[in-house]
């Protein structure tokens, strides 16, 4: 089956306690695609670029089975740029440099065989521009997911609520559920967040693991402790990818299906903490992921 994911490639300078990594490659498309390619070979892209992206990083992608036909290369502009600062305990980190550019101006438009695609991923970005996204289907597709942030519930709520009613499944931190649901209690939160629509809702509570909540039905994910953690970001994308991607090659959207999705998408996110930016990523193989998956499962079973 098909993915089709929308979002950002950029350029991102990272330091945390150890080491600083300068305008490397990042984007939530990017971490998206990348994990998900591990999975299947189907992915339809849709982004911006400026003439500064390397061209052997879009080559690279294309090898991975990412039809980019959907991403705008502006040649008069510059890449979304990101810079940030990450604290001693790698749970916070502080914003330094933001700088949107060709971002400024996207306006995704999808070619006639992306409206076709099967599983769609809505990465982080303006409510307004996801719901231009999903306006462009004719069918829907089997499966709507979509990552939002603080940002967009403090200035566009009533936005980010209107195209939230319209998806299947939202993808989301604590914090952020807290927010949009007005509710302390995750269980509460994750009630009232179904009332807006999403019969399917994913809590990622970072080092602590994940909560997913389906139709009634709850399952927790645990995170996989790490001796070392030298770059958190992407880790969320990297696991909608990781999720997205393995319900594209499965097709079944069942909790029992859903549960084992989190665990992949764990599993690569798991793997990108290890390294900056998408150095992990790239050298990854099947025995590798299996190896990280059997982990999970070693550490969540038990028997009554």
């Amino acid at each position: 089956m098909s993915l089709l994911t929308v979002g950002t490639l950029a350029f991102d300078d990272i330091k945390t306690p150890f080491g600083h990594a300068e305008k490397v490659i990042g984007g939530a498309c990017t971490y998206i695609s990348w994990s998900a390619s591990y999975f299947t070979d189907n992915i339809n892209l849709v982004s911006i670029v400026g003439a500064d992206f390397p061209d052997e990083e879009l080559k690279t992608l294309e090898s991975r089975g990412v039809d980019l036909s959907g991403l705008e290369i502006k040649q008069d502009g510059k890449t979304f740029f990101w810079a940030g600062e990450y604290h001693d305990n790698m749970n916070k980190r502080d914003t330094l440099v933001t700088d949107l550019n060709v971002l400024d101006d996207f306006d995704p438009v999808l070619p006639e065989h992306f409206k076709k695609s099967d599983y769609v991923m809505l990465g982080n970005l303006t409510p307004s521009i996801q719901a231009q996204v999903l306006d462009q289907f004719v069918d829907r597709p089997k499966l709507i997911a979509l990552d939002t942030m603080n940002f967009w519930m403090d200035i566009a709520m009533e936005e980010l609520k209107a195209v939230i009613a319209r998806i299947d499944l939202l993808i989301i931190n604590d914090e952020e559920a807290r927010q949009l649901s007005g509710e302390y209690s995750l269980v509460k939160a994750a009630e009232m967040i179904h009332e807006l629509g999403p019969k399917s809702l994913i809590i990622k509570k970072g080092e602590h693991g994940a909560l997913l909540f389906h139709k009634g039905e709850m399952f927790f994910a645990p995170a996989l402790p790490l001796s070392e953690v030298y770059d958190p970001t992407g880790a969320g994308d990297t696991f909608a990818g990781g999720l997205m991607g393995y319900l594209a090659k499965t097709d079944d959207t069942s909790f029992e299906n859903l549960k084992r999705a989190i665990i992949y998408g764990s599993t690569m996110a798991s793997f990108c903490v290890e390294a900056f930016s998408l150095d992990k990523l790239k050298v990854l193989n099947q025995d590798m992921i299996r190896e990280r998956a059997e982990s999970f499962k070693k550490i969540a079973s038990f028997t009554l």
